[in-house]
């Protein structure tokens, strides 16, 4: 069963009720493919990245949430891009209804192994020819478009 539900550009979507600040981290390999986690909650392949706690900074966010999803160690490297589209609307399970915002950085690995999490149904470094046939959230293949671009400087918006 489903516990998380992506809305984006769907005048369907319930009214979003609160934001809370997030953060991802797009880390490649030394072949170019991305690091990335099948999620359990929706399905959905995605980066990385969790919520952050009181006391910790966003960077510190995404290294212990990548940690704890990948069981990979990485350090950040630089910022992508900053994704607060409020056309993206997360509704839990619990009636919880997220408007996005979500700080993507970069990174490298720098210890670790691959681990499943209970978030996940799988993790494994994902080639960017495959992106087309399995499911990506729309705002998380613009993040990995982002990326390709190598963009000059972070996207914000």
């Amino acid at each position: 069963m489903t516990r998380r539900r992506d809305y984006y550009r769907d005048p369907a979507a319930p009214r979003a009720t609160g934001i809370i600040p997030g953060g991802a981290a797009i880390v490649t390999d030394d072949r170019g493919r991305v690091l990335m986690h099948r999620r359990a909650d929706s399905g959905n392949w995605s980066l990385p990245g969790g919520t952050m706690e009181v006391g910790e900074t966003l960077q510190q966010c995404v290294v212990r949430e990548v940690k704890e999803e990948t069981g990979l160690d990485i350090e950040v490297t630089g910022l992508l891009g900053v994704y607060t589209d409020p056309a993206h609307v997360i509704a839990y399970a619990d009636g919880e209804v997220r408007q996005e915002f979500t700080v993507t950085y970069c990174g490298r690995i720098v210890g670790g192994t691959i681990l499943v999490s209970d978030e996940s149904t799988e993790v494994r470094f994902v080639d960017p020819a495959d992106f087309a046939d399995i499911p990506i959230h729309d705002t998380v293949r613009l993040r990995l478009r982002h990326h390709a671009e190598r963009r000059d400087c972070p996207y914000l918006g």
